[in-house]
């Protein structure tokens, strides 16, 4: 897909993974509009990015986002409605539209100050692996304003309400024990392993079969809002959908190496892929 070229982020592809790096160590990666564009065009084009089987968002210089530039974002943009508004349109497609609903698996790798507006990509991605000393940190109410965009939403929806009023309402700060406690960030690790342990869960995922990966991820998350009736019905297509354009043929793949070959335990493992070098070579053995 060519070079990634951008001033305000970094893309590093390496082994499958693909490392998006909000590039703006000066100022903490707080997000300016410019960021903002290049993070989208940035998602758009590695969603199609044959190299890129998964993708980690973080930040450099130590920091994962300080949440908006107050600056940049709203006060040199407070005259400008026309220029406000394009850039609030792709803060809020890449931050929450693009990766929710992303085709690859993603995942949020946190330390430092992850602050305000920076939870909307924190909570849009499919997993998310914390320093244990990182900074998280709602501190709107603070400032005398509201979480901004959907940042309030996704939060409520992401922990139990009580957790979610405690420090939408109080502001104070939390790490990434804390965060993982309350159920913001899948686990937390020393500083020193977390690059190592979001690595060793990217490895995982690209072991799965794309096309059921993708359908499980995308159902667990859109039927938390549906009934049960609607939940049989989405499911049901879903579950058909996975079949269409499987390189994998992972129903029928997954069965035989179980059934016919037993050579895997689904307790435990995935099915071998096609491209599973290691997995092909004890076949032939």
């Amino acid at each position: 897909m060519g070079t990634y070229d951008y001033k305000n982020v970094k893309v590093e592809i390496r082994d499958g993974i693909a490392w998006v790096i909000l590039n703006r160590p000066e100022k903490r990666n707080a997000m300016s509009p410019k960021l903002h564009f290049e993070m989208d065009d940035a998602l758009e084009r590695l969603e199609f990015d044959d190299e890129a089987k998964v993708i980690v968002i973080t930040g450099a210089g130590g920091n994962f986002s300080a949440g908006q530039d107050l600056k940049e974002f709203f006060r040199e943009l407070d005259t400008n409605p026309s220029a406000r508004r394009k850039a609030a349109q792709a803060a809020n497609r890449w931050r929450w539209e693009r990766l929710y609903n992303y085709d690859k698996p993603t995942i949020a790798m946190i330390h430092g100050y992850c602050v305000g507006g920076a939870f909307m990509q924190l909570l849009a991605t499919d997993f998310a692996v914390a320093a244990e000393d990182a900074t998280f940190s709602l501190s709107e109410v603070n400032w005398g304003i509201l979480p901004g965009a959907l940042v309030a939403k996704v939060v409520a929806d992401a922990v139990l309400p009580r957790h979610a009023l405690y420090y939408a309402c109080l502001g104070e700060p939390f790490d990434g024990k804390e965060a993982a406690r309350i159920g913001m960030v899948n686990f937390a690790v020393p500083l020193a392993k977390l690059e190592q342990a979001t690595t060793e869960l990217a490895h995982k995922l690209m072991k799965k079969s794309p096309n059921t990966l993708r359908a499980t991820k995308q159902a667990v998350r859109h039927v938390r809002n549906m009934d049960f009736g609607q939940a049989y019905d989405y499911l049901m297509e879903k579950s058909k959908a996975i079949k269409l354009g499987d390189r994998e043929d992972s129903y029928n793949t997954g069965l035989r190496q179980f059934l016919d070959e037993k050579s895997y335990k689904p307790t435990y493992e995935p099915f071998r892929l096609r491209g599973d070098k290691a997995g092909a070579s004890a076949e032939k053995k």
